[in-house]
Order: structure tokens, then sequence, then C-alpha cells
């Protein structure tokens, strides 16, 4: 691993494109039920690639498109934080890797997939999906919710609980 990067870093990244892959999610809803419902990449991708998907009711549909993207997000969350730390807290990153993330299925995964997604919908339905992916990697990079650099040796809260328990290293303080 890279300075400054440690396991819970990446799986708070992952934890962090959960909830961002979610608040997309709402977002989609409200702007579906304000405009034409256009086909998401997730939708167009399970439509393509996922038969067995389609013969589901389509509340089961539904909700194996959103679990398949959330943990697409979560993935794209732990990659974030797998980058190096002076990167990570650049208060540019987290909106580059939002639209990163979006560029790369429309010009890369889109095309390799056979999905025509990218190529149906016009600039405004474009321009909507840019600001959802802004507003991913947003909360990817914890800017909406910053952390406290650590004090030197500063032990956190969790160790502080499950010291004296066996879980983790050193005596326990009460």
């Amino acid at each position: 691993m890279s300075p400054g990067m440690g396991r819970w870093t990446v799986v708070r990244g992952g934890a962090r494109g959960l909830v961002a892959a979610m608040a997309m999610t709402g977002i989609r809803t409200v702007t579906a039920a304000v405009g034409p419902h256009e086909r998401t990449p997730p939708e167009a991708i399970v439509e393509k690639h996922a038969p067995s998907v389609r013969r589901l009711p389509k509340r089961y549909q539904e909700a194996v498109t959103e679990l398949a993207h959330w943990t697409y997000g979560a993935a794209g969350g732990a990659a974030f934080g797998a980058l190096p730390r002076r990167l990570r807290t650049h208060p540019l990153t987290g909106p580059a890797y939002g639209l990163a993330i979006w560029a790369g299925f429309e010009i890369v995964i889109a095309p390799v997939l056979g999905v025509r997604y990218a190529r149906e919908h016009g600039v405004l339905w474009r321009a909507v999906v840019a600001l959802d992916h802004i507003l991913y990697g947003i909360v990817v990079a914890g800017s909406l919710a910053p952390e406290r650099p650590r004090r030197p040796g500063h032990r956190g809260r969790l160790d502080r609980l499950f010291r004296g328990r066996g879980l983790t290293k050193g005596p326990a303080k009460r």
C-alpha cells in the first residue's frame, strides 16, 4: 500500500462509493419523475447482458439493477480510497474522479459492452448524468464531511472500544 493509505482508507472509500451510488439513485428517481423516463446505464447493461434478470418480476429487476449499480459504486469508491493521499485530498480530485468514472463508461465501457445508451441521449440528459457523477465524486472524496486529521499516536474510537477485548493490541484503558 502507498504511504498514507491503510486498509480502512480503502474500506471507507468503498462505503462512501456505496452511499454515493445510492444518492445517485435518489437524484435519478427525482429527475425521472419530472421528465421523460430515460434508460440509465445500469438498466441498459442489465437489459443487454443479463437476460435472466429480465425474466424476473419488474420490482426484482429494479432491485437487482440497483444492487449492481451500488456494488459498482462501492468498487469505484474503494479504488478512490487506494489513490495516494496527496491526490485523494486535493479538492478537485473527487469531482474529477466522478466525471472520469462517467467518461470511462461513455467512451470505453459502453462501446465494449455494445450498450447503445451513450448514443441515445441528448445534451440535457448527459448534463444531468455528469452532475450526478460530480456528486458521486464529492461524496467519495468525503468533501461533504471531511475527516479530521489524526494526531500522531492517536487511537480512534473503535480502537478504544475494542481494546481489552482481545480485538486490538495494547492494554485496556478505563
